[in-house]
């Protein structure tokens, strides 16, 4: 395959998540149905409208803390909804920065204000992308075809000439509809052979 570009998802594609140890965090903390809220590819709820740039961080513990026990504190909210990340393989981010010295990199990721500044300052994304695009900067999540078009506008490069990598079939087919090249990625998925399959076009 012969591109220009490549473009990640962030959750389950580059840092490994844990759904059922983020709810078991909020349960804790008296959220009774967490469960209705968080999902892998796309939050609902008020989640949905932090996750969309449309909730403020104060906003967003306001609701929190309405959904679970008297006295429970910001940091709490911040630990249990952190509590989702795992890590990044430093194999993967090796891979990325090898990526760079013939492809443009960028990262297209459903987030928020709380998960993604905390990866930033764990795993320095400046390093190893061009530009990263988020779901609570740009105000549209995936699937929804505007945030790939603001995508493309904005860092100026064409959807046949780059490849994205996602782990949700509704974004692959989202982006596929609008001319990229896609890999659905597998859970925990090694991407050596498909970067080895890949040209600088």
């Amino acid at each position: 395959m012969k591109v220009k570009n490549i473009i990640f998802d962030m959750g389950g594609v580059l840092i490994n998540l844990d759904q059922q140890r983020c709810m078991d965090s909020f349960k804790k903390l008296g959220f009774k149905d967490i469960e209705t809220y968080i999902d892998p590819y796309t939050q609902e709820g008020f989640f949905s409208d932090f996750e969309t740039g449309n909730m403020s961080n104060e906003e967003f513990f306001a609701r929190a803390k309405a959904n679970c026990r008297p006295g429970v504190t910001d940091e709490e909210i911040t630990s249990a909804w952190n509590s989702f990340l795992l890590d990044i393989p430093k194999k993967k981010l090796d891979q990325i920065s090898e990526l760079r010295k013939n492809f443009k990199t960028f990262l297209l990721s459903n987030t928020n204000a709380l998960h993604f500044p905390w990866i930033c300052e764990k795993y320095h994304f400046e390093e190893y992308f061009d530009k990263c695009y988020t779901s609570y900067r740009v105000h549209y999540v995936k699937p929804d075809p505007r945030i790939f078009s603001h995508l493309l506008k904005d860092a100026g490069i064409k959807a046949s000439e780059s490849l994205f990598i996602d782990d949700s079939p509704a974004n692959i087919a989202a982006a596929s509809n609008l001319g990229f090249n896609t890999h659905l990625a597998k859970e925990k998925e090694d991407f050596t052979q498909l970067f080895l399959t890949l040209q600088p076009l």
